[in-house]
C-alpha cells in the first residue's frame, strides 16, 4: 500500500511515520510537508535512505502538484495531518490558518476523490468542541463550537471532509484527539516549552490562574489510534481519542519543575490569552469499542520519559529555538520546492 502522510515532518506526523514503517512492513510512505516553522527535517533525517520512505517538500494548497503526486505515487490512502496548529499564532494571523487548514484540506479531498483512494483519514482536534464546564466529556455527538481561529479552521475542514464523504462517497474518517505530548514536539507547546525554560533557569510562563484543564495523551497512543481508524474506521464516522488524563496546566508545570529539579519559584503567571478555553476532556469509548484501541501509556511515567528525552536532546531543541534548523532546511530543501 502507498500511503500519503501530510505533515509528516511535524511532531505527530514524525511519530506516525516511524510507527507505520515499523509496524506495516508492506507499506510505502510518502511524506508531503511544506516545512513551515513546526516541520523539522531532522525529525526523520535517518530515514533518507529507506526505500519505503519518500519526502516531498511542497504545499498542500498546490492542487496541480498534489494531483501529480497522487498520480505518480499511485496513492492508495491518505493520512492528513498537515495543519497550522498553534492557537496563539492563529490569533495573530488567522488567514494563514484558513488557507492551509481549510483550502489545503479541500485540495487533498478533491485529489482523493479524483484518484479513488481507499481511505482518507482527516486528523483533527478536540478543540473544535469548544470549552467544557467543570463536568462532562466531549463525545463524537458534541456539537462543534470552536473558540479560536485555529479551532474554527479545523472545524471547517472536518465538516468539509464529512461533506465529501456524504456527497461524493470519498471514504473519509475523521479523528479528534486531546492534547498530545512526547518526543519531537515543537518547543512552543506547553510541555516542551516548560522543559526548555526550566533547564535554562528561565521563567515558566503560565496563562491566567493556571487552572485551565487539558486531557493529555502520549503521541504514541494517538498514532496507534490513527492507524486503527485508518484500517478499521467506518466511512463518514468520527472517532475521539483521549487517555482520561485530565490535568490543570499549573500542575503539569510544577511536575516538570520537580522532574528537572528546579524550584517552583520559576513559575511566572502572565495575562491570559483571548478566548482561552477552560477545560477539555475526551470520551474515547467509541474508539475503544469500535476500533479495539486503548491508550497504553500512564501519564506520570510517560511525562518523566518525555522530560528525559528533551533534557538529553538539548541540542535538538536549541537549534529550533535559535532558528538554526530553519536556515538548515532552506539550504537543504530550498531549491526543491
Amino acid at each position: 500500500m502507498n500511503v500519503l502522510v501530510t505533515g509528516g515532518s511535524g511532531f505527530i506526523g514524525a511519530n506516525l511515520v516511524r510507527l507505520l514503517l515499523a509496524e506495516r512492513p508492506g507499506w510505502r510512505i510518502v511524506n508531503l510537508d511544506k516545512l513551515t516553522y513546526a516541520g523539522n527535517p531532522e525529525n526523520l533525517a535517518d530515514l533518507a535512505e529507506n526505500p519505503r520512505y519518500r519526502f516531498v517538500r511542497a504545499d498542500i494548497c498546490n492542487g496541480e502538484l498534489v494531483a501529480d503526486l497522487f498520480r505518480t505515487e499511485r496513492i492508495d490512502g491518505v493520512m492528513h495531518l498537515a495543519a497550522e496548529s498553534h492557537v496563539d499564532r492563529s490569533i495573530l494571523a488567522p488567514s494563514v490558518f484558513i488557507e492551509t487548514n481549510v483550502r489545503g484540506s479541500q485540495v487533498l479531498l478533491e485529489a482523493a476523490r479524483e484518484f479513488g483512494v481507499k481511505r482518507f483519514l482527516h486528523v483533527s482536534t478536540d478543540e473544535v468542541y469548544g470549552s467544557l464546564g467543570p463536568t462532562g466529556l466531549f463525545t463524537e455527538e458534541t456539537p462543534v463550537a470552536p473558540s479560536s481561529p485555529y479551532s474554527a479552521s479545523k472545524a471547517a475542514s472536518d465538516l468539509l471532509a464529512l461533506a465529501y464523504a456524504h456527497t461524493f462517497r470519498v471514504p473519509v474518517v475523521v479523528t479528534r484527539c486531546s492534547n498530545n505530548y512526547g518526543p519531537y514536539q515543537f518547543p512552543e507547546k506547553l510541555i516542551p516549552l516548560m522543559i526548555a525554560n526550566a533547564v535554562r533557569d528561565l521563567p515558566l510562563p503560565v496563562y491566567g490562574d493556571g487552572m485551565n484543564v487539558r486531557d493529555w495523551i502520549h503521541v504514541e497512543d494517538h498514532c496507534r489510534g490513527l492507524l486503527a481508524a485508518f484500517e478499521d474506521g467506518k466511512d463518514g464516522e468520527v472517532y475521539n481519542f483521549g487517555a482520561s488524563s485530565e490535568r490543570h496546566n499549573i500542575h503539569i508545570v510544577k511536575q516538570v519543575l520537580d522532574l528537572v529539579g528546579k524550584p517552583h519559584s520559576l513559575v511566572q503567571y502572565v495575562k491570559d490569552r483571548p478566548g482561552h478555553d477552560r477545560r477539555y476532556a475526551i470520551d474515547s469509548r467509541k474508539a475503544q469499542a469500535k476500533l479495539g484501541w486503548a491508550p497504553r501509556r500512564r501519564f506520570e511515567d510517560a511525562l518523566a520519559e518525555t522530560v528525559r528525552w528533551y533534557v538529553e536532546r538539548r541540542a535538538w531543541w536549541e537549534r529550533i529555538i535559535s532558528g538554526e534548523y530553519l536556515r538548515y532546511y532552506e539550504k537543504q530543501y530550498g531549491a526543491r520546492r
